[in-house]
C-alpha cells in the first residue's frame, strides 16, 4: 500500500469565530481520538497532519495541498461545518471520512456527504479505510468496530499533536487525557448509557502522568472520562505514584455519588481543582447523585453536598437537563432557583433536552411519539435549540421559564453572591467571565430573542409545533451567516436531515435497552 498524506481535522468550533473567550479556551477542547488516529496512521506507514479547528484557522492553507484522505471529527453542532468541509475537499478528489459523536449519532445523514462514516473506531477499522481509500459518491460506507478499543496510544506517542494544539492556547493549557471509556450508569438521555464501562489501564495512566511532568513544571490535565473515578482507589493510586509531589492539577467530570467527603479529601490532596458533577433533574437520574429523594428534599441534599465539595475543590460546575418528561409546571425551575440560592458558589450549566439521533435509548421513544424535530445540526449544542417537543409545556410556557431561570442564575445579584462563595481567585474570575459571556448573559439574550419570535415568526412556531417540516428561514439564515465562507460549500440538502432515521433503520426493530444487572459501583 502506498504512503498516503492524511489530513485530520478536529472540529471544536461549529463555525468561524473571533470571540475572545473562544480564542482563550477552544484549543483546550481538543479531542483525544483525532490524536490517537494520527498515531495509528503513522504506525500504518502514512503521513498524518492534525489541525484542531478552533474557529480561527484557514483550513485551505493549513492542510497540505496534496492530501489523499481527510478525516474529520465532529460533534453534531459542527455537522453543517463538517459537511461543507467534506464537500470542499471531495471536489478536489480527496476521500473524506467522518468520525466522532456526530458519526455515531447520525450515520445515515452523514453518509450522504462523506465517503466513510465511522462509529466505534479501532486501528483495524482505520487500516481498512486506508487500504481501500475509495470515493463513494452515491453514499458513503458506514463502518464500526464491535466496541471501543481495548487500549489507546500513550500520551508520549501523541505528544507532538498535543503540543501543537496547545500552542494555540494563549493563557490556560489543558492537557487532554482519558482513563476509561463508556459508563456504568444508565441515564437514558446519554450516549454512553449503553456502552460498557471500560478502564484503559492504570499503569498507563501513571506512565502518562510521569511523562507529562517531563514537559511541564505544573501542568493541568483535563480528563475526558465520562465519569472520572469510577474505580476511585485505582485512579488515586496511579496519580499518587506518578506525582508524589502533587505538581499536577486536574479537572474532572464525576458523579455526586462518588464525591463523598473521604474521596474529596483525597481528590484535593492529589490536585483536583475543578469538578463537574451532573445533577440533571430533581425527579429522575437518582443513581448518579446516589439519592432516592425528589423535589425539594433532593435540592436540599444536593446543595449541602455541593457546598461540602466547595470546601475541598475550588471550582464546581453543576449540570442540569431542562425539559425532561418528568418536568411539569413552575416547580422544576423554581427548585433550581432555590438550589442557586442554597449553593451560590456552584456555576449552574443548563442543557436543553436534545435527541441526538442514535445517541440514546430514549430517542426511539421520542421518535415513535413524533416529538423529534428536524432542527439543523448546527443548533444542536444543548443550548441554541431543543429538538424534542416538551411533554408538559407549550413552547412559550417553556421559554418563559427558561428565560426566567437563566436571568435569575446570571443576574448581578447571583454573580456577586458567587464571588465570596468561591474559594480562590482563578475560580472567582472564571465564574464572572462565564456569567457575563455567551454562557450566561449571551444565553439570556438568545433565549429572550427566541421567546419573542415564538409570537411573531409563524413559520418558526409552526415548525416547532410540528405543523410542518420545512426548515424555517430563521435557521437557514443563521447557518449561512455563521458559517461565513464555508456556507458556499454546503452541499444541496445539507441543512435538512431525517430526524426519524433511527426509528426507520433496521437496528431500531429491536429497541436498545440498558443492560440488565448494571449497577453503579460503590465509591
Amino acid at each position: 500500500m502506498r504512503k498516503l498524506r492524511i489530513g485530520i481535522v478536529d472540529l471544536v468550533a461549529r463555525a468561524p469565530t473571533r470571540a475572545i473567550y473562544s480564542k482563550v479556551m477552544n484549543a483546550n477542547l481538543a479531542g483525544i481520538m483525532p490524536q490517537v488516529l494520527a498515531v495509528w496512521c503513522e504506525e500504518l506507514g502514512h503521513d498524518p497532519h492534525v489541525i484542531c479547528y478552533t474557529g480561527f484557522e484557514d483550513l485551505a492553507t493549513e492542510l497540505p495541498k496534496d492530501v489523499d484522505v481527510l478525516f474529520i471529527s465532529a460533534f453534531s453542532q459542527s455537522g453543517q461545518l463538517a459537511y461543507a468541509i467534506s464537500n470542499m475537499f471531495r471536489q478536489r478528489g480527496v476521500v473524506t471520512v467522518l468520525g466522532g459523536p456526530h458519526a455515531r449519532c447520525y450515520p445515515e445523514d452523514a453518509a450522504r456527504f462523506f465517503d466513510y462514516v465511522l462509529g466505534f473506531t479501532d486501528k483495524a477499522i482505520v487500516a481498512e479505510v486506508l487500504e481501500e481509500c475509495a470515493p463513494y459518491p452515491a453514499g458513503g460506507r458506514v463502518l464500526a468496530a464491535a466496541r471501543h478499543p481495548q487500549e489507546l496510544p500513550s500520551l508520549e506517542a501523541r505528544w507532538k499533536y498535543v503540543e501543537r494544539t496547545l500552542e494555540k492556547a494563549p493563557l490556560i493549557k489543558f492537557v487532554p487525557m482519558i482513563g476509561s471509556l463508556g459508563c456504568p450508569y444508565t441515564c437514558s438521555f446519554c450516549i454512553d448509557s449503553t456502552v460498557e464501562y471500560q478502564p484503559l489501564g492504570f499503569p498507563q495512566i501513571a506512565a502518562d502522568l510521569k511523562f507529562l511532568l517531563t514537559k511541564y513544571k505544573s501542568p493541568i490535565v483535563g480528563w475526558h472520562d465520562p465519569n472520572f473515578g469510577i474505580r476511585f482507589d485505582d485512579y488515586m493510586t496511579a496519580i499518587e505514584q506518578a506525582d508524589p509531589q502533587h505538581r499536577i492539577r486536574h479537572i474532572v467530570e464525576s458523579s455526586l455519588s462518588l464525591l463523598s467527603e473521604p474521596n474529596l479529601k483525597r481528590l484535593r490532596a492529589n490536585g483536583v481543582q475543578a469538578v463537574l458533577p451532573g445533577v440533571e433533574s430533581w425527579y429522575d437520574m437518582g443513581n448518579k447523585s446516589k439519592t432516592r429523594r425528589k423535589g425539594m428534599d433532593k435540592v436540599q441534599q444536593v446543595a449541602e453536598q455541593v457546598n461540602m465539595i466547595l470546601r475541598y475543590i475550588p471550582y464546581v460546575q453543576t449540570n442540569f437537563v431542562l425539559g425532561l418528561d418528568s418536568d411539569e409546571g413552575d416547580e422544576p425551575f423554581e427548585l433550581t432557583k432555590k438550589f442557586v440560592d442554597l449553593s451560590p458558589g456552584a456555576f449552574p450549566a443548563y442543557s436543553l433536552l436534545s435527541a441526538f439521533g442514535r445517541a440514546a435509548p430514549m430517542n426511539l421513544d421520542y421518535q415513535r411519539e413524533g416529538r423529534v424535530l428536524g432542527v439543523p445540526h448546527h443548533f444542536l449544542n444543548n443550548n441554541h435549540a431543543m429538538n424534542v417537543k416538551p411533554k408538559n409545556y407549550d413552547w412559550p410556557a417553556f421559554y418563559d421559564r427558561l428565560v426566567d431561570l437563566t436571568s435569575y442564575s446570571f443576574s448581578g445579584r447571583a454573580i456577586m453572591r458567587r464571588l465570596p462563595a468561591t474559594p480562590t481567585f482563578i475560580p472567582k474570575w472564571m465564574n464572572v467571565i462565564r456569567a457575563v459571556s455567551s454562557e450566561g448573559w449571551g444565553r439570556i439574550k438568545y433565549h429572550t430573542m427566541l421567546r419573542g419570535r415564538l409570537d411573531t415568526d409563524h413559520e418558526l412556531r409552526g415548525f416547532l409545533d410540528g405543523e410542518h417540516t420545512r426548515i424555517p428561514e430563521f435557521y437557514r439564515e443563521r447557518v449561512t451567516r455563521e458559517l461565513g465562507y464555508f456556507a458556499e460549500w454546503l452541499p444541496e440538502g445539507a441543512i435538512e436531515h431525517d430526524q426519524n432515521a433511527y426509528l426507520k433503520s433496521e437496528a431500531a426493530l429491536v429497541p436498545i435497552r440498558p443492560r440488565a444487572g448494571r449497577a453503579a459501583p460503590a465509591a
